[in-house]
């Protein structure tokens, strides 16, 4: 399997990593012309849902800004385009705000998550994204006393962020520090995380009104994106983009090979850091569409999926984004016209996918950086 490791000590610094990430859109063949195209298009839809959230969020500015009036008449064409959408589809989706802030999360974690997810899997680390889920329960339940308890007013998604992003920085250090087998840890945190939750849930019902559909982010549920989650999501969203794209050179030598990494001394400890609070961003933004059980599938499925037909990492990293955001797009408009969860839908629709790609390429298995 090509690795595209050329150059991969990082010694260009962060504009050098750039130029090299953007030299990849220099496609010889057809295939790769029809991959760019995706890529694209995909690039252009994760703008536009980002320009929306961006409007629902600036039509509310305070009237010294004046942005808000203009912010409000585009945020108002958006609708009516929606309408026109239901008006031909023969549906009643696109005309409501929050589902719209529901589409945007779905199809912003439909990017991230596959993008950080091929380094997760390629470095055999795919039960990383399912632990970093539950620590990121236990950040809700967290949350959830802390607000009731306080009055605080912000969102509960950044307090989960918190206890994720620590989470996960925690069970680096264990895995670092630990004479056990390298599952161990990961197995530690995980039901770890998920009893502290479920403890602290359970004990705050004696004493605060927990007004929370705990349902929907153990299951997803388009009704738990509220107009602050999206917010979050858009924003976390670019940041781990620019950062992969920064630390494309370094996170591909680590994945790699770790121990050539630290040979050629690079810090080997920060990336490994950096992959895996960016991980535990993703988890963060995904529980709310696909729940904390099914959160790790987008992070593996895509990837699988692509490793199953690509012919190079490279490849392997588009087709997952390709094949994530045709899973998230196909699981909600599953789920929405059959009135069933999203997170099991996308799930159920990245797995179909991942099944096809296997009778497609006719390979016993799927090519392996390793």
């Amino acid at each position: 399997m090509s690795l595209d490791t050329k150059n991969v000590d990082g010694a260009g610094g962060p504009v050098a990593n750039l130029t090299a990430w953007l030299g990849w859109f220099r496609p010889q063949h057809r295939r790769e012309w029809v991959e760019l195209g995706g890529i694209v298009l995909t690039a252009l839809l994760g703008v536009a849902m980002i320009g929306y959230i961006l409007l629902d969020w600036l039509r509310f500015a305070p009237e010294w800004a004046v942005i808000g009036p203009y912010a409000d008449l585009l945020f108002s064409q958006f609708i009516v385009a929606g309408m026109w959408m239901d008006h031909y589809l023969g549906t009643n989706v696109f005309s409501h705000p929050f589902m719209w802030r529901a589409i945007a999360t779905g199809v912003l974690i439909g990017i991230v998550a596959p993008l950080v997810g091929t380094y997760l899997v390629h470095r055999q680390m795919a039960l990383i994204g399912e632990t970093l889920a539950h620590t990121a329960f236990a950040g809700v339940a967290v949350g959830l006393l802390f607000i009731a308890l306080t009055g605080w007013t912000g969102s509960l998604l950044f307090v989960a962020l918190i206890v994720s992003a620590l989470g996960a920085i925690g069970l680096q250090w264990l895995t670092d520090r630990t004479n056990t087998y390298g599952d161990v840890p990961i197995a530690i945190v995980l039901s770890g995380s998920f009893a502290v939750g479920t403890l602290l849930i359970s004990w705050g019902r004696d004493f605060t009104s927990l007004a929370i559909d705990i349902e929907g982010f153990l299951f997803g549920s388009l009704a738990i994106v509220t107009a602050e989650g999206a917010r979050l999501v858009a924003a976390l969203s670019v940041v781990v983009v620019i950062l992969v794209a920064l630390n494309y050179k370094q996170l591909l030598f680590i994945t790699f090979d770790e121990q050539a990494a630290r040979v050629a001394r690079l810090d080997v400890d920060r990336y490994n850091t950096l992959l895996i609070v960016m991980t535990a961003v993703v988890v963060v933004g995904a529980m709310q569409i696909l729940g904390v059980i099914l959160v790790a599938a987008m992070l593996v499925v895509p990837v699988a999926t692509a490793s199953q037909v690509a012919e190079s990492f490279r490849e392997t990293l588009f087709l997952s984004i390709l094949f994530g955001q045709l899973s998230v797009l196909g699981g909600l408009a599953f789920a929405i016209s059959a009135s069933l969860p999203p997170g099991g839908s996308i799930v159920v629709v990245a797995i179909s996918f991942y099944l096809l790609s296997i009778v497609a390429s006719g390979r016993s298995t799927a090519i392996s950086m390793h």
